[in-house]
């Protein structure tokens, strides 16, 4: 990762560096509009849920995974909200550079948390209908996916791509 001291100071960027942080942050906000629709209905289902007749007969567990899934579907909404907050705090104040850095890094936890709620929320749902075993094995299975598919494709792509 670079320093931030290190970044060339807005007034010596080239019109090249400052292009590449243009599209850089302009990638990063088209990725944010692509995450967000998903967890703004995944949040407004689970806030839906308690409010159903049936949800009064949940146990223990289905109501630790709901609740589980209710706090990460919201601190994956504040993640993917906080990079456009944050670049609009340190609007023409030269922060770009770190702003795609952080914005990056919210984003990714970001998925983490949404990833976490999907299963939490299909947890809950299959739980209630077939019980333990079966929320469980499908909810590995789940969270292989999204590991493979979110993370480890990019991250086994950029160790390929790192070796000499």
């Amino acid at each position: 990762m670079v320093d931030l001291e290190q970044q060339p100071t807005p007034s010596r960027r080239t019109d090249e560096e400052q292009e590449r942080l243009n599209r850089q942050m302009i990638e990063l906000l088209n990725e944010l509009r692509v995450a967000m629709p998903g967890v703004q209905v995944l949040f407004g289902f689970l806030l839906t849920v308690p409010f159903q007749q049936r949800f009064s007969q949940v146990d223990h567990f289905q109501r630790t995974v709901y609740v589980v899934s209710l706090i990460a579907a919201t601190c994956a909404t504040a993640l993917f909200i906080a990079p456009s907050a944050y670049h609009r705090m340190t609007f023409q104040h030269h922060e770009k550079p770190h702003i795609i850095r952080l914005g990056t890094v919210q984003f990714l936890v970001g998925l983490m948390a949404l990833a976490i709620s999907m299963i939490g929320a299909v947890v809950l749902v299959l739980d209630f209908l077939f019980k333990a075993p079966t929320a469980l094995v499908i909810a590995l299975v789940l969270g292989m996916l999204y590991m493979t598919l979110w993370f480890g494709l990019g991250a086994a792509r950029r160790l390929r791509k790192d070796d000499p």
